[in-house]
């Protein structure tokens, strides 16, 4: 995607963006483990929200959850960010992922966001779900189409023998739903094994991804939206995705073929997201294996956070103390 100079994003928009998540983070961590799913989701999106009207971009975001929520969200689709004075971009987010384990005080709740050139997001609306495998940089080459519809085994035959290993030694990250019953049963039948989570679509994407998480791939349907946010992270890494809408009922579906999207077309990262000026940012809300949680103590907060810059390949990490006012 060439993009002229006065539209580029400028160097230290990573900086500027992880505000936000860092915002959604901290209100929802004052949320942590109290069981009230919807109301720490709405308080980490105002925050977002309110983050980022103070952007300097003219931005918009691509897609937002209210298909599958089925309810308002501070940050739906095509909402307008920013102060309108900067470069034109779009922008996608997720102010909780993992909110359940938010709820129940447990690790793996992150909070998300990434920007790029305007019209570079694929946005499938009003698709709420995708299925997806999701590989790290040392596997990508050898991701063919052909696995979305290969049996589970085949696939992890090749990983393992992408990365000289047996596929006993491979770890895959899934979802942790009925609908993934079947897969699971292959997986563990092929001689892998299965980390599941209760939540945290791109928590697991990042897993996948990143070096030194002991997990090889994740497999299965999660989120469209999270998808499309994975990409841009998963982009950024060097790793690789295949993505196909995965509609979840009849109205789902319905919904799809209105609006023109195909169901059957097997998508990559560079579908997802044609640009290479990609931020990514994300702020752990509880501890986990990629970020630490938020820590509050009186009028001050301690967050950690992560930024990727596609164009150059760079992964900051950032700890950072706030003062809390209000």
């Amino acid at each position: 995607m060439d993009i002229p100079l006065s539209q580029r994003l400028g160097p230290n928009t990573g900086l500027d963006l992880v505000r936000a998540t860092e915002a959604a983070a901290i209100a929802a961590a004052r949320l942590m483990g109290r069981g009230e799913i919807e109301e720490a989701d709405r308080a980490a999106a105002t925050a977002m929200a309110a983050a980022l009207a103070n952007l300097e971009l003219d931005g918009r975001l691509a897609m937002g959850e209210e298909v599958r929520a089925m309810a308002s969200t501070p940050l739906p689709g095509g909402t307008q960010v920013g102060t309108g004075n900067g470069p034109p971009a779009d922008l996608i987010v997720d102010p909780v992922d993992g909110r359940r384990q938010l709820a129940q005080g447990r690790a793996g709740a992150v909070s998300f966001a990434a920007v790029t050139n305007r019209g570079a997001l694929w946005a499938p609306h009003p698709a709420a779900y995708m299925e997806k495998i999701i590989v790290g940089p040392e596997i990508a080459p050898y991701l063919v189409p052909e696995c979305l519809d290969a049996p589970a085994g085949w696939t992890l035959a090749l990983v393992a023998r992408a990365t000289r290993r047996t596929v006993r030694d491979l770890v895959v990250f899934v979802l942790d739903r009925p609908r993934h019953a079947h897969l699971i049963e292959e997986i563990r039948s092929a001689g892998a094994r299965v980390m599941l989570a209760d939540d945290g679509d791109i928590y697991g994407a990042l897993l996948a991804t990143m070096p030194g998480t002991n997990v090889d791939l994740l497999m299965g349907i999660g989120g469209a939206p999270e998808g499309v946010l994975a990409a841009c992270a998963i982009k950024s890494l060097g790793g690789a995705m295949l993505a196909r809408l995965a509609p979840q009922s009849e109205a789902e579906r319905e919904a799809i073929t209105r609006a023109g999207l195909d169901t059957k077309r097997i998508l990559t990262c560079d579908d997802i997201v044609s640009s290479n000026q990609i931020f990514f940012v994300a702020t752990g809300i509880t501890d986990s294996i990629l970020l630490r949680g938020v820590r509050l103590a009186g009028d001050r907060a301690e967050t950690n956070s992560l930024i990727l810059r596609c164009e150059t390949r760079t992964r900051r990490l950032i700890f950072a103390e706030h003062l809390l006012t209000g």
